[in-house]
Protein backbone atom coordinates (compact mmCIF):
# COMPACT_ATOMS: atom_id res chain seq x y z
CA UNK A 1 0.00 0.00 0.00
CA UNK A 2 1.30 3.45 -0.93
CA UNK A 3 1.96 6.27 1.49
CA UNK A 4 -1.26 7.45 3.14
CA UNK A 5 -2.55 10.89 4.02
CA UNK A 6 -5.31 12.09 6.36
CA UNK A 7 -7.64 14.94 5.47
CA UNK A 8 -10.84 16.46 6.80
CA UNK A 9 -13.83 14.79 5.14
CA UNK A 10 -15.07 16.61 2.04
CA UNK A 11 -18.32 16.23 0.14
CA UNK A 12 -16.83 14.28 -2.78
CA UNK A 13 -15.20 11.67 -0.54
CA UNK A 14 -18.33 11.50 1.65
CA UNK A 15 -20.49 10.77 -1.40
CA UNK A 16 -18.04 8.11 -2.56
CA UNK A 17 -18.01 6.43 0.86
CA UNK A 18 -21.80 6.45 1.13
CA UNK A 19 -21.95 4.75 -2.29
CA UNK A 20 -19.64 1.89 -1.27
CA UNK A 21 -21.25 -1.55 -1.35
CA UNK A 22 -19.86 -4.46 0.63
CA UNK A 23 -20.78 -8.09 -0.02
CA UNK A 24 -22.58 -10.12 2.65
CA UNK A 25 -22.10 -10.37 5.56
CA UNK A 26 -20.28 -7.05 5.43
CA UNK A 27 -23.27 -5.41 3.72
CA UNK A 28 -24.21 -4.53 7.31
CA UNK A 29 -21.81 -1.59 6.77
CA UNK A 30 -23.53 -0.31 3.61
CA UNK A 31 -24.97 3.20 3.94
CA UNK A 32 -27.47 5.32 2.07
CA UNK A 33 -26.39 8.34 0.05
CA UNK A 34 -28.83 10.83 1.52
CA UNK A 35 -28.76 14.27 3.11
CA UNK A 36 -28.72 12.99 6.70
CA UNK A 37 -25.79 10.67 6.05
CA UNK A 38 -23.86 13.39 4.20
CA UNK A 39 -24.46 15.83 7.04
CA UNK A 40 -23.28 13.24 9.57
CA UNK A 41 -19.98 12.85 7.73
CA UNK A 42 -19.42 16.55 7.02
CA UNK A 43 -20.51 18.05 10.35
CA UNK A 44 -18.77 15.56 12.68
CA UNK A 45 -15.17 14.41 13.13
CA UNK A 46 -14.83 12.24 10.01
CA UNK A 47 -11.52 12.06 8.16
CA UNK A 48 -10.56 10.71 4.77
CA UNK A 49 -7.53 8.51 4.20
CA UNK A 50 -6.12 8.83 0.69
CA UNK A 51 -3.07 7.51 -1.12
CA UNK A 52 -0.32 9.59 -2.74
CA UNK A 53 -2.43 9.87 -5.92
CA UNK A 54 -5.26 11.46 -3.93
CA UNK A 55 -7.44 8.35 -4.31
CA UNK A 56 -9.70 7.52 -1.38
CA UNK A 57 -8.58 4.41 0.50
CA UNK A 58 -10.86 4.66 3.52
CA UNK A 59 -11.98 6.86 6.36
CA UNK A 60 -12.23 7.07 10.10
CA UNK A 61 -14.38 8.90 12.60
CA UNK A 62 -13.80 9.65 16.25
CA UNK A 63 -15.91 10.49 19.27
CA UNK A 64 -19.62 9.89 19.52
CA UNK A 65 -19.86 9.27 15.77
CA UNK A 66 -17.82 6.09 16.32
CA UNK A 67 -20.14 4.75 19.02
CA UNK A 68 -23.13 2.47 18.56
CA UNK A 69 -25.89 4.55 20.18
CA UNK A 70 -27.51 1.71 22.14
CA UNK A 71 -24.12 0.88 23.68
CA UNK A 72 -24.53 3.75 26.13
CA UNK A 73 -27.48 1.93 27.71
CA UNK A 74 -25.12 -0.94 28.52
CA UNK A 75 -22.38 1.30 29.96
CA UNK A 76 -20.08 0.70 27.00
CA UNK A 77 -18.84 4.28 26.81
CA UNK A 78 -18.59 5.41 30.45
CA UNK A 79 -14.80 5.65 30.67
CA UNK A 80 -13.04 8.51 28.92
CA UNK A 81 -11.52 7.14 25.72
CA UNK A 82 -11.02 8.11 22.10
CA UNK A 83 -13.70 6.16 20.26
CA UNK A 84 -12.80 5.31 16.69
CA UNK A 85 -14.64 3.84 13.75
CA UNK A 86 -13.01 2.94 10.45
CA UNK A 87 -14.01 1.92 6.96
CA UNK A 88 -11.94 0.75 4.03
CA UNK A 89 -12.86 0.89 0.36
CA UNK A 90 -14.60 -2.41 -0.46
CA UNK A 91 -12.21 -3.31 -3.29
CA UNK A 92 -9.27 -3.14 -0.88
CA UNK A 93 -10.72 -5.33 1.89
CA UNK A 94 -9.57 -8.90 2.38
CA UNK A 95 -6.26 -8.26 0.59
CA UNK A 96 -3.96 -7.78 3.58
CA UNK A 97 -4.04 -3.97 3.55
CA UNK A 98 -5.99 -3.65 6.79
CA UNK A 99 -2.97 -3.77 9.09
CA UNK A 100 -1.12 -0.95 7.30
CA UNK A 101 -4.32 1.09 6.96
CA UNK A 102 -5.40 0.83 10.59
CA UNK A 103 -1.86 1.13 12.01
CA UNK A 104 -1.51 4.40 10.07
CA UNK A 105 -4.79 5.70 11.54
CA UNK A 106 -3.85 4.61 15.08
CA UNK A 107 -0.47 6.33 14.79
CA UNK A 108 -2.16 9.52 13.61
CA UNK A 109 -4.64 9.47 16.51
CA UNK A 110 -2.03 8.60 19.14
CA UNK A 111 0.14 11.51 17.98
CA UNK A 112 -2.75 13.87 18.70
CA UNK A 113 -4.22 12.27 21.82
CA UNK A 114 -2.94 10.49 24.92
CA UNK A 115 -6.19 8.77 25.92
CA UNK A 116 -6.66 5.05 25.38
CA UNK A 117 -8.48 4.11 22.17
CA UNK A 118 -11.77 2.24 22.11
CA UNK A 119 -13.72 0.75 19.23
CA UNK A 120 -16.96 -1.13 18.75
CA UNK A 121 -17.18 -3.92 16.19
CA UNK A 122 -19.97 -6.23 15.05
CA UNK A 123 -19.31 -9.64 16.60
CA UNK A 124 -19.70 -11.41 13.24
CA UNK A 125 -16.81 -9.39 11.77
CA UNK A 126 -14.08 -11.90 12.62
CA UNK A 127 -11.75 -10.42 10.01
CA UNK A 128 -11.79 -7.01 11.73
CA UNK A 129 -11.60 -8.48 15.24
CA UNK A 130 -8.50 -10.46 14.25
CA UNK A 131 -6.90 -7.27 12.88
CA UNK A 132 -7.73 -5.31 16.03
CA UNK A 133 -6.24 -8.04 18.23
CA UNK A 134 -3.05 -8.03 16.11
CA UNK A 135 -2.80 -4.30 16.79
CA UNK A 136 -3.10 -4.76 20.56
CA UNK A 137 -6.83 -4.32 21.21
CA UNK A 138 -8.51 -6.47 23.85
CA UNK A 139 -12.17 -7.19 24.48
CA UNK A 140 -13.84 -5.08 27.19
CA UNK A 141 -17.49 -6.09 26.91
CA UNK A 142 -20.33 -7.11 24.62
CA UNK A 143 -23.82 -5.77 24.04
CA UNK A 144 -26.63 -6.35 21.57
CA UNK A 145 -29.35 -4.46 19.81
CA UNK A 146 -32.36 -6.14 18.20
CA UNK A 147 -30.36 -7.69 15.36
CA UNK A 148 -26.61 -7.44 16.01
CA UNK A 149 -24.14 -8.38 18.73
CA UNK A 150 -21.27 -5.96 19.30
CA UNK A 151 -17.88 -6.21 20.97
CA UNK A 152 -16.23 -3.19 22.59
CA UNK A 153 -12.43 -3.32 22.44
CA UNK A 154 -9.76 -1.16 24.04
CA UNK A 155 -6.07 -0.39 23.51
Amino acid sequence: MQQLFVGKMNIDFAKEILSWRYEAPYDFYNNDLDTDSLNEMLENPYYSVANANGELVGFYCIGQSAQVPIGSMFGAYVEERVDIGIGMKPGLTGKGYGYTFFAFILNHIQNENSLPIRLTVAKFNHRAIHLYEKLGFTKLMEFSNDSTDFIVMNK
